[in-house]
């Protein structure tokens, strides 16, 4: 007979990682065993650009070391459809290799770290958990010219690490918009305006948008809006990485 699940999927994990010990994907030492193992050295890991200074409720980097809670002055002008976002990290240093690696290179690996990254950075700020992950959906052409969503890969490592549901299917996304990479924001708001949909009230009265990278907020804010409209009502953004 075969023994306990449990047990057993901690055998080959064990053993996994014996086989197939963790690297760091940055410099090639041996990674860290702690969390099932991360392709990441100690050293690396703590030259990372955390993002632990930063707006409460858009999560952009400040200057300089703020009290907890405090929002940025575009957030107090024009609050955003959400209550509160969380990012891993600034977008910069290592970073854009990391997400550029597992967003059009299909690094599966780079996607695990970064998904282990910001479920660390969840338990960190410990906010309210949400019912339900709902990752960033793309569009059909883009899915089928990429192979995958990213967004979505790196919501599983989350909701794994974290014991939380994925709805990947209640919201969708009908345009297949320009990428935003090199638009500025007025340019980005436009570009993603009508974007997503969802096609009647939702199950949820609180989610977790999750992306892999958030600059102006414009995609997550249309994708907000699109959430408020079927029923949702408490909503937070959880990112890899916020640029400054």
């Amino acid at each position: 007979m075969f023994g306990d699940p449990v047990e057993t999927g901690g055998v080959i994990s064990r053993l996994a990682s014996v086989l197939f010990p963790p690297t760091c994907v940055l410099c090639g030492a041996p990674g860290l065993m702690s969390g099932g193992g991360r392709d990441l050295c100690s050293g690396c890991a703590a030259e990372l650009p955390h993002n632990r200074d930063c707006c409460f409720q858009c999560a952009v980097p400040f200057d300089s070391p703020m009290p907890a809670g405090t929002r940025c002055a575009a957030c107090q002008r024009h609050p955003p459809p959400f209550e509160t976002s969380l990012a891993a990290f600034r977008y910069e240093a290592a970073i854009p290799t990391l997400v550029g690696g597992a967003k059009f290179r299909g690094r599966l690996n780079l996607v695990r770290l970064l998904g282990q990254c910001l479920a660390d950075r969840v338990r960190e700020v410990d906010p309210p958990r949400p019912q339900v992950l709902l990752p960033v959906p793309l569009h059909a052409s883009r899915l089928r010219t990429r192979g995958y969503n990213q967004a979505l890969e790196i919501a599983r490592v989350v909701a794994r690490d974290l014991a939380l549901p994925i709805d990947h299917a209640s919201c969708i996304r009908t345009a297949p918009t320009p990428p935003q990479a090199g638009l500025d924001e007025r340019a980005r708001h436009r570009n993603i305006r009508g974007a997503f949909l969802a096609p009647g009230l939702l199950p949820w009265s609180h989610v977790a948008i999750l992306d892999d990278v958030v600059t102006t907020g414009s995609t997550v804010a249309e994708l907000s809006r699109v959430l408020r409209k079927a029923g949702v009502q408490w909503i937070q953004v959880w990112a890899v990485a916020r640029t400054p």
